[in-house]
Order: structure tokens, then C-alpha cells, then sequence
């Protein structure tokens, strides 16, 4: 049984979105030695110009993350 049929040129019958990582559970290493992770993995859905296309971000965002992206940043309730 197959739901959906996909088109041989078509690996995916649903739009793939550009997306912003803002929390991840593997451990990453900061430059000044630190290792973070967090408990859960987060991304933001964003447009080609870099905006949210959400409105709200719901707990923390990595500060590389803000670091790079000052319009998540404004719109994070914490950064950690």
C-alpha cells in the first residue's frame, strides 16, 4: 500500500523549507571551553530573506544562534 505516489523527478511529495537550527542535545564545545547541549532539538522556519515566518520562539536559543541571526534573537525569550 502506498499513500501518496512521488514522481520519479520528485524525492519528496512535501515542500522542503529553509530552517534555522536553535537548540540541538549533541554536545557542541564553545570557544572558551564550554560544552552546552540542550534537551530537546529546535529549528526555525525561515524566508530567503532570513526572517521568522513564525512569531514566537518558545524557550532558550543557543547565542551562536543569536549571534547569527539578530531577528531570531529579537524575538528569543532567552538566550543561553
Amino acid at each position: 500500500f502506498i499513500p501518496r505516489s512521488v514522481t520519479p523527478s520528485c524525492s519528496s511529495p512535501f515542500p522542503v523549507h529553509p530552517a534555522v537550527v536553535i537548540r540541538q542535545r549533541k554536545s557542541y564545545r564553545r570557544k572558551d571551553g564550554v560544552f552546552l547541549y540542550f534537551e530537546d532539538n529546535a529549528g526555525v522556519i525561515v524566508n530567503n530573506k532570513g526572517e521568522m515566518k513564525g512569531s514566537a520562539i518558545t524557550g532558550p536559543v543557543a547565542k551562536e544562534c543569536a549571534d547569527l541571526w539578530p531577528r531570531i534573537a529579537s524575538n528569543a525569550g532567552s538566550i543561553a
